[in-house]
């Protein structure tokens, strides 16, 4: 068996995390088993997850350290599509060690991105974790819910 380097290798370590933490909540979810691959065609993200009909899903970034995320503007069309067909919203999941998760919603606008799609340090810092993104999917009733 071949060792991936550095930087993939975590990423699939994040990729696991977080199946691993969605279907502790009582998500069906699957880890894509060509993410990160050559097939070019095929227009999948990293990791999906669904329950009682509500569609999530992610492409996982990784970070040692806190800092912007920058992701390929191609990868960004293909989740936003995904997330499209399937009925779904479209995040990008990040992953700092010692941190909690953060998620950060994409907007359809940003599949017209050409090169790279950019998300700040302040803007993952600022992103909701997973309690978000439940809120988010009408998973989760929140404060405003009750005003």
């Amino acid at each position: 068996m071949v060792e991936v380097a550095g930087g993939r290798s975590r990423g699939y370590r994040a990729e696991r995390e977080l199946v691993h933490m969605l279907w502790r909540l009582g998500f069906a979810v699957m880890r894509a088993p060509a993410s990160g691959s050559r097939i070019r065609k095929a227009e999948y993200p990293d990791v999906v997850a669904i329950m009682n009909g509500r569609v999530a899903v992610f492409e996982v970034k990784s970070r040692a350290k806190p800092t912007g995320i920058y992701v390929e503007g191609e990868q960004v069309k293909k989740l936003v599509d995904f997330a499209a067909r399937a009925g779904g919203t479209p995040y990008i999941a990040v992953r700092i060690p010692h941190k909690e998760w953060k998620f950060v919603r994409v907007d359809t606008e940003a599949s017209k991105i050409e090169k790279t799609f950019k998300v700040g340090r302040e803007d993952v810092e600022r992103a909701p974790n997973i309690a978000g993104v439940l809120a988010d999917l009408g998973l989760l009733r929140t404060l405003k819910d009750y005003i």
